[in-house]
């Protein structure tokens, strides 16, 4: 039996995704939190082969092919480590899970969202997120504020998509949230890092934190 919490970070490109992770897991080891973070795709050995392929490929793949190959890195990962970690009662948070792939190989690549919904319970017993923080921000911010960031510019395959496509990634994820209220908190990622923390730990500490 679950013994943990699972907490996963989403949203598109430039959202700060990556540095509010970074302010969280460093809030958790100031509280004495055991935890995992992770990473899709990726978080084993093979999930980072995996990895390599969907950000690095040169030809094409199709948005279904992107969603199999997330599944063998998500199950390989949710099987493997993820469970475990729960079973021992860690607060694992993952940097994105599966309504990444709602959203992108869904809402903009067109896979039927019920048959990724479906597979992807199969994939992974059915572990799901107890908390999930979507943060948003509009798409030509994001994309801008990727652009301007030294340390973002080399864009992988995914990023380099229309501008169209991610706009559908955006709307896709509101749409996620307003189905799985309960589980998804919107988070305006248009506010200060500092601001988007403090959000995202008053959250944490009300809903989460023992």
């Amino acid at each position: 039996m679950k013994k943990g919490f699972l907490i996963s970070f989403e949203g598109g490109e430039g959202c700060g995704k990556s540095t509010q992770i970074k302010k969280f897991t460093q809030y958790l080891k100031e509280q004495g939190v055991d935890f995992l973070l992770t990473r899709e795709p990726g978080g084993t050995e093979l999930g980072e082969e995996i990895r390599n392929i969907l950000l690095n490929y040169k030809g094409d793949i199709s948005p279904l092919t992107e969603f199999f190959l997330f599944c063998v890195s998500r199950s390989k990962l949710i099987n493997e480590v993820v469970k475990p970690a729960l079973e021992e009662g860690k607060v694992v948070v993952m940097d994105r899970y599966f309504d990444s792939s709602i959203a992108y190989q869904g809402y903009a690549g067109g896979v039927d969202i019920n048959k990724i919904i479906q597979t992807t319970k199969f994939v992974t017993d059915g572990v799901e997120p107890d908390l999930t923080f979507l943060l948003d921000l509009k798409t030509e911010v994001g994309m801008q504020r990727k652009q301007k960031d030294e340390n973002l510019k080399n864009f992988d395959r995914i990023e380099r998509k229309s501008l169209s496509f991610h706009e559908k990634v955006h709307d896709g994820y509101l749409e996620i949230a307003k189905k799985f209220p309960n589980r998804i908190v919107v988070i305006d990622a248009s506010q200060s890092p500092d601001e988007v923390f403090n959000n995202i730990k008053e959250i944490y500490q009300k809903r989460i934190k023992k």
